[in-house]
């Protein structure tokens, strides 16, 4: 399973629906989403600042995270993004992986 991280503004139709229903309720609805794709919430944060929501989360693979995406933001309650996260074993890997890189030069 492949770990994320979301983070979402609520539009102003998003934000009347979480002062309706309660952060509890939209929670629920959250973990029921992914947990409908095959992946499990580790956590559900509310906050003010630059976003409204963070969700930490593992789903099945990319494919899936982007269908979560896709009908979460088409749905028009939240702007929100999923950030893929990386364990430290995998950038372990990756900065052993030969990489060959020319950068420009002026």
């Amino acid at each position: 399973m492949a770990k994320f991280l979301v983070t979402a503004i609520y539009t102003v139709p998003g934000m009347a629906g979480l002062a309706k229903d309660g952060g509890t309720a939209r929670a629920e609805v959250i973990e029921a989403l992914i947990e409908n794709a095959g992946g499990q919430v580790e956590a559900v944060y509310y906050a003010f600042g630059q976003f409204d929501l963070y969700v930490l989360c593992e789903v099945p693979d990319n494919v899936t995270a982007a269908a979560l995406g896709i009908a979460v933001r088409a749905a028009g309650g939240v702007d929100a993004r999923i950030v893929p996260l990386l364990t430290t074993a995998e950038i372990d890997a990756a900065v052993r992986l030969p990489v060959t890189y020319q950068p420009p030069t002026p």
